[in-house]
């Protein structure tokens, strides 16, 4: 994002005046036909909470360097800089969330991103932050 373009949406988030209509006219077509594509509350409760757990930068390092191999947590810690402890509090949350799986070997425990769902979403998230905006 260009820093211009930050700061119009800095500015309108302070902003207490958000942009909106000058007539109050609902167009009826446009209602019905979106009511049917319009997210259930219980889908949209799941999405935001994956989202929240998306939201902290700790659990997003982790996903990506999960993005294409399997770890264990020993690893996940020294990549991380952060003890082994806190790396399993983490990817508990992940694994609540489904976006990660993890599988037993003797002493150690490795992870690997859940699905392609899950490598599909933080791609495309990645993606979407290298784009140039216009």
């Amino acid at each position: 994002m260009n820093k211009h373009k930050k700061k119009q949406d800095l500015d309108l988030l302070q902003s207490s005046q958000t942009p909106t209509c000058e007539t109050h006219l609902v167009h009826l077509d446009n209602v019905r036909s979106t009511q049917a594509q319009i997210l259930a509350t219980d889908k949209a409760q799941q999405m935001a909470e994956i989202f929240g757990i998306l939201a902290d930068p700790n659990r997003l390092r982790l996903l990506s360097a999960l993005v294409n191999q399997e770890l264990c947590v020993c690893d996940l810690a020294a990549l991380m800089k952060m003890t082994e402890s806190a790396v399993c509090h983490q990817l508990r949350l992940l694994k609540v969330m489904h976006l990660v799986n993890y599988r037993r070997e003797g002493r150690n425990v490795y992870y690997t991103l859940a699905d392609s769902h899950a490598i599909n979403l933080y791609r495309s998230l990645v993606e979407n932050l290298n784009e140039p905006n216009v």
